[in-house]
C-alpha cells in the first residue's frame, strides 16, 4: 500500500520476459560459496521439458531484472519455458485476470489483504501440508511465516496458500559511525539502553532524533512503523494480531501504550530536531539528512531498510552510515527478537506441474542465494549460506532476519485502507501534533466502527 502510493499511479504497462541457459548470472559449481548440490538435486528431479510456467508479480526495472537472474535457473534446471510479466497496477490487474478465468499460473504479490481475498474467493491453490512443514523447519520465525501465508478459503477453512519470498526489513535504526565514535556513544542493545542514550544525546546538548512524518497525502506513515515496532516490543504477537483486526480496540490499554511509548520518543522537543513541531512538517525523505550535517543535527533515525535512497550522494552504507536492530526492552525478554517487516508470497492461481515445480524450486537455497548476492534481497531461510549476500549491510539485515523469533508485517497494510491507509496516518499527524494518545485511539476506532 504504502509502496504503491510512493511510487504512484501510472498507466497501464505490461512486461515479458523469458529465461534461457544463456542468461544464468553465475554458472553453476564456479562458486563454492552457492549451494550448487540443492540446484543439481532440483534439476535431477524434474524434467518438464516443453512446458510454460506464467509468473505475473510486482517487480519492474531492475527488480525484474534480478527476478529473471532467479528464475533462469528454474528454467535451465527443468527446460520448462518462464514468461514473466508485470503492471503498473498490478493490484488490480491480478483482480481482472483471475475474475476473467484467465490467471498466470503463479502470481507473487505483497500484499496480505489481496492475498486473502483472493483465497476466499477459490482463486488460489492450497500448498499443502508439506510446504506448511517445509516453513516452520527452514524459516526463522517459522510460525510467523506460517501465520502470514494461511488464509480462510472458498470453503471457509484455513489453508496455506503463500509461500514468503524476498523479505524486507524495518525494525532499524540509522546513525552515522563517525558521529558516534566522536561523540563517545555506543549502539544500544535493549530498548532501555536506546532510552538512556536518546537523554545522554539531549543532555550533552544535541537533538537525538530526526524524525520526518511528511508524505503528500501519505503524511503521517513513518508514525505507524514507530508504533507497530513498539507493539511488538511492549506486547505479545498474539496481541498485535487481534490490534490489526480490531479484535482487540484502539482504544485498548496495549495500543494507547505503544502510542505512548513513540510519543516519548516524537513529542520532546529535546529530543527531535526542530523540535516536536517539526515531526509532522518535514518529509520522511528529508528527515534522514540531519544525521550528516555538520555538526549533526541528530544522531538516530528509525527507518525501513530503504531509506538510503535519500541519504546524500555517495553515502556508503555500513562506513558513512549505519544501522542497528530496533532493539527489544531487557524488561521484557519473553518477547524475543520481533521483526517488522513486508515482503512477497508467491502463489499458485492456476494448478500446473511446472507451476508446483516453481514453489519446489523456492525452497532451494540457490533460489535464494542468486538473488542474495547481487542486491535488495533478504530471506528468513536458515539453509542459505550468508556469506553469498552481496554487501555486508545486507548481510547484517539477513542475519536480523535469521535471529528473529518473530516476524510480523505492516500492521497498517494489514489494516482496511480507511484505517491503515486514513484514520491511522491522520492519527499520528494529530498526536504528534498535541494530541493525546486516548484521543487519537478513540478516532481511529470511530472510523473503523464507521467501516463495520
Amino acid at each position: 500500500m504504502k509502496t504503491s502510493l510512493l511510487m504512484g499511479v501510472a498507466a497501464l504497462a505490461l512486461l515479458a520476459g523469458g529465461a534461457s541457459a544463456a542468461d544464468l548470472k553465475f554458472q553453476p559449481g564456479e562458486d563454492s560459496k552457492f549451494n550448487w548440490a540443492s540446484f543439481e538435486e532440483f534439476k535431477s528431479a524434474h524434467d518438464l521439458k516443453g512446458q510454460t510456467l506464467t509468473i505475473f508479480g510486482p517487480w519492474r526495472g531492475e527488480d525484474e531484472a534480478l527476478f529473471k537472474s532467479v528464475y533462469a535457473y528454474f528454467a535451465e534446471a527443468t527446460g520448462v519455458e518462464v514468461k514473466y510479466s508485470s503492471s503498473e497496477n498490478y493490484e488490480q490487474q491480478i483482480v481482472i485476470d483471475t475474475q476473467a478465468g484467465s490467471p498466470p499460473d503463479v502470481a507473487i504479490l505483497p500484499q496480505p489483504g489481496l492475498i486473502a481475498d483472493l483465497a476466499s474467493k477459490g482463486y488460489l491453490t492450497p500448498l499443502g501440508d508439506e510446504t506448511k512443514q517445509w516453513l516452520l523447519d527452514n524459516y526463522s520465525a517459522g510460525q510467523s511465516w506460517v501465520d502470514l501465508a494461511t488464509y480462510n478459503g472458498k470453503d471457509g477453512a484455513p489453508a496455506l496458500f503463500g509461500f514468503p519470498y524476498k523479505i524486507d526489513v524495518k525494525s532499524l535504526v540509522w546513525y552515522v559511525p563517525e558521529n558516534f565514535e566522536d561523540a563517545g556513544y555506543e549502539v544500544p542493545k535493549t530498548m532501555e539502553e536506546l532510552k538512556a542514550l536518546t537523554e545522554k544525546i539531549a543532555a550533552d546538548g544535541e537533538k537525538p532524533w530526526c524524525i520526518g512524518l511528511g508524505s503528500g497525502g501519505a503524511t503521517g506513515w513513518p508514525a505507524t512503523d514507530w508504533v507497530e515496532d513498539l507493539m511488538l516490543r511492549t506486547q505479545p504477537p498474539e496481541v498485535y494480531d487481534k490490534w490489526v483486526t480490531n479484535e482487540i480496540p484502539f482504544t485498548d490499554p496495549a495500543v494507547v501504550g505503544a502510542l505512548e511509548e513513540f510519543g516519548w520518543f516524537a513529542r520532546n522537543d529535546a529530543f527531535v530536531d526542530g523540535g516536536a513541531a517539526a515531526v509532522a512538517s518535514t518529509d520522511f525523505r528529508d528527515s534522514p539528512k540531519g544525521l550528516f550535517a555538520s555538526p549533526p543535527k541528530c544522531y538516530l533515525h528509525h527507518q525501513a531498510s530503504f531509506i538510503p535512497s535519500f541519504f546524500p550522494e555517495g553515502t556508503v552504507v555500513g562506513e558513512d552510515a549505519d544501522f542497528f536492530y530496533m532493539p527489544p526492552y531487557e524488561s521484557k525478554k519473553e518477547l524475543g527478537n520481533p521483526v517488522l517487516g513486508a515482503g512477497t508470497l508467491a502463489m499458485i492461481t492456476k494448478d500446473t506441474p511446472a507451476a508446483r515445480a516453481f514453489i519446489d524450486f523456492l525452497k532451494t537455497p540457490i533460489a535464494h542465494e542468486v538473488w542474495m548476492a547481487q542486491t535488495s534481497f533478504l530471506t528468513p531461510y536458515k539453509g542459505v549460506n550468508v556469506d553469498v549476500y552481496g554487501n555486508p549491510p545486507l548481510k547484517k539485515q539477513g542475519e536480523i532476519l535469521l535471529s528473529a523469533t518473530t516476524f510480523r508485517f505492516d500492521g497498517s497494510d494489514l489494516m482496511p485502507g480507511k484505517i491503515g491507509a486514513g484514520a491511522f496516518w491522520t492519527g499520528m499527524v494529530d498526536f504528534v501534533g498535541g494530541k493525546s494518545a486516548d484521543d487519537v485511539a478513540a478516532d481511529v476506532q470511530k472510523a473503523w466502527d464507521a467501516i463495520k
